[in-house]
């Protein structure tokens, strides 16, 4: 006779936990918790209805990405405008992108050129915020943004090249929406218009320092007092 056992409770779980971070996450994207802001694991899991255990495996989760911070003896808590890591990740990427991008520009195909260009329209044509989505700009300009910026560096050929990419355009999202909420007069349009028509020239000198500029502005607005 076969026995038979109750099915595990862990697919629910799984479940609940990704529920919840995608809460959080959409949250903190939304700018509905300030930078420093506690993220207290008891209240949030009253508020979502779950155990703590699946709220902490959600923060561990948002951690993994840079989206919170576990603070020794303190709980969880977004990061701040001048978190160090920003910044790590800004010079990272003022690393690694600038030279991506020159290898892309000398070995993409006109397929390539094409995807650049199509990407590069879709972002110029969609509106970066939504009054819907809260102050931040819009999941929608977001995804447009990141894939205009993967394409670009899509030519390099190197799969290894675009998975640390898109594991540094991961730790920095957050410092972006920050970033262009304390610089809402900065051109951003103009400087993507730049980096396409660079790269499509094949200037990959013009192209690698237009995107240099272009990483440091972003990581210069966290820095800079507001008022």
């Amino acid at each position: 006779m076969t026995q038979t056992f109750p099915a595990s409770p862990a697919p629910a779980k799984q479940m609940l936990s990704e529920q919840v971070y995608d809460c959080l996450r959409d949250a903190i994207m939304r700018g509905s918790y300030a930078p420093g802001d506690a993220l207290k694991p008891q209240e949030l899991a009253r508020a979502q209805g779950v155990s703590l255990a699946v709220v902490r495996e959600a923060l561990v989760r948002l951690v993994g990405e840079g989206l919170a911070d576990r603070l020794p003896n303190r709980g969880f808590a977004v990061p701040g405008f001048s978190d160090r890591r920003w910044q790590e990740v800004a010079e990272a990427r003022r690393v690694v992108e600038p030279i991506v991008l020159r290898m892309s520009v000398e070995r993409g195909d006109v397929d390539w050129e094409a995807r650049v260009r199509a990407a590069h329209h879709r972002l110029a044509r969609t509106p970066p915020y939504d009054s819907a989505e809260g102050e931040y700009y819009s999941a929608a300009w977001a995804e447009a943004h990141r894939l205009f910026h993967r394409t670009l560096l899509e030519g390099c050929g190197n799969p290894v090249l675009m998975e640390t990419f898109d594991r540094m355009w991961v730790a920095s999202e957050l410092a972006r929406r920050w970033s262009a909420y304390r610089n809402p007069d900065r051109d951003g349009i103009e400087e993507h218009r730049r980096l396409e028509e660079a790269a499509l020239a094949r200037d990959a000198d013009t192209a690698a320092e237009v995107l240099t500029t272009h990483l440091t502005r972003t990581a210069a607005a966290l820095t800079t007092p507001e008022g």
